[in-house]
């Protein structure tokens, strides 16, 4: 069961921040009702919080497909930070880091796992 009760909450007590800007709010409140959502922002202008919010909003665990790895560290280190349960499966890691973070996706641990797009087709990574 999820600890937050609305976007709001996790925009302030999680990661810090007053309001939403631009389109983020209704980006957030479209996915978590269910529906398909692009969003086009540049740069620093907070897509990954488009993302983050509804996963912690909503139960299960929610997958993000990322081709860059030094990103994929970065917001993993940024989310632990503020006590966000994440992790990442990526080329960089030994068999051994790989199948400590498929245990606790096993688990039901986290709430956010980034995933590199080979990773995605290999090693049962469908199956969970």
């Amino acid at each position: 069961m999820k600890r937050f009760s609305s976007p709001d909450e996790v925009l302030h007590l999680v990661f810090g921040y007053e309001k939403f800007r631009g389109f983020q709010l209704e980006v957030v409140e479209t996915v978590l009702s269910g529906r398909d959502a692009l969003v086009l922002m540049p740069t620093g202008g907070g897509k990954s919080l488009c993302y983050q919010i509804p996963a912690l909003l909503r139960d299960g665990v929610a997958v993000v497909i990322s081709p860059l790895i030094a990103l994929m560290q970065d917001q993993v280190d940024a989310l632990e930070e503020v006590g966000v349960r994440a992790a990442f499966l990526n080329s960089s890691q030994s068999p051994e880091e790989a199948s400590e973070v498929r245990q606790k996706l096993y688990r039901r641990e986290l709430d956010l796992l980034y995933v590199a797009p080979e990773r995605l087709m290999t090693g049962g990574m469908l199956s969970y």
